[in-house]
């Protein structure tokens, strides 16, 4: 059974609603630790003073906030202790907002939000369908391990998702990070009829089960290939083209073209990942390789050794 990550009230005017706050996405990447190469000793991490090269004890580190010109402010924990906004019990909703009027990008992480007993769940049914028949999501504010935090808390189905946000002046200006801001240009009527035209031909039901992380599968492919002492057959695979797109009305009517074979999600084109055994050049299978010869040859002067020995008895008895 999950555990909440925090537990508390969903604050809407007067009415408090008992909630668990609980992770509603996993990471599934490989995680790998670092070792000597050639070794199976694990590389460990060390707080270093660069100065001196000396070990520091974890209760002798502190926090140093830069103020310019390479200048610190340090800092103690119990020095940022006394500033931190306190374990809040609250998920206060200031306000109900349109879902269409925030952009994406404000978003961080989900989490589920349910009512935290039975006694809750009147409250927090209440809240849910309330907020689906008004189509509007509400905007909070919480403290969770230290840290405040923006949310927004939306229906999904019997359910509340709470997003966690970025605030305001934590979402770059892109004029401040992109160096070629594209610029209006003037597009003909057939060009974006086309552009159209092909958005529709690749327009399709939204499915997430359609999408898949590839990349992590074949490593994880990899990573089982090479437990079983395989190795993955690398193919020979083409440059991409580098020539720019001159006819862009040519370009648009193939890509229309190729769609009437569309196929929804991102793994049409993934191919299959094939492996063999590794072959003699590999280092472990020259050193077993080098074993078993050394057996054989070792076996073989045994046997030489004891026909010897049998012939030079024969001829003794013979004699």
């Amino acid at each position: 059974m999950a555990r909440a990550i925090w537990t508390g009230s969903v604050s809407f005017g007067l009415v408090n609603v008992p909630v668990g706050l609980f992770s509603a996405t996993q990471d599934h990447e490989v995680h790998f630790h670092q070792f000597e190469k050639g070794t199976s000793s694990r590389i460990r991490y060390e707080r270093v003073n660069e100065d001196t090269g000396d070990e520091v004890e974890y209760q002798d580190v502190v926090k140093g906030a830069e103020v310019g010109d390479g200048e610190y402010v340090m800092l103690t924990q119990e020095e940022l202790e006394s500033v931190e906004p306190g374990r809040s019990r609250t998920i206060d909703i200031s306000d109900f907002v349109d879902a269409a009027e925030i952009d994406p990008i404000y978003f961080q992480k989900s989490y589920y939000l349910a009512p935290s007993d039975d006694t809750a769940t009147k409250a927090y049914s209440l809240l849910v369908k309330a907020m689906t028949k008004a189509a509007r999501i509400g905007v909070a504010t919480f403290v969770m391990r230290g840290k405040q935090y923006l949310a927004a808390i939306r229906p999904a189905d019997d359910l509340l998702v709470l997003e966690t946000m970025y605030f305001a002046d934590e979402v770059r200006d892109p004029a401040d990070e992109v160096d070629n801001l594209p610029a209006k240009a003037r597009v003909g009527g057939k060009d974006l009829a086309m552009a159209v035209s092909l958005v529709e031909s690749l327009t399709t039901s939204w499915d997430p089960k359609n999408y898949r992380d590839t990349y992590t599968e074949r490593v994880e492919k990899l990573v089982d290939a090479k437990r079983k002492d395989r190795e993955i057959v690398v193919r020979e695979t083409a440059d991409e083209s580098e020539e720019k797109v001159t006819d862009l009305l040519g370009a648009l009517q193939a890509s229309i073209d190729a769609a009437k074979r569309h196929k929804p999600g991102n793994t049409d084109n993934v191919s299959e990942i094939k492996t063999r055994k590794r072959d003699g050049n590999d280092e472990r299978t020259r050193k077993s390789t080098a074993k078993k010869s050394t057996a054989k040859k070792s076996t073989a002067k045994r046997s030489a050794a004891k026909k010897k020995s049998t012939s030079k008895g024969s001829r003794r008895k013979a004699s």
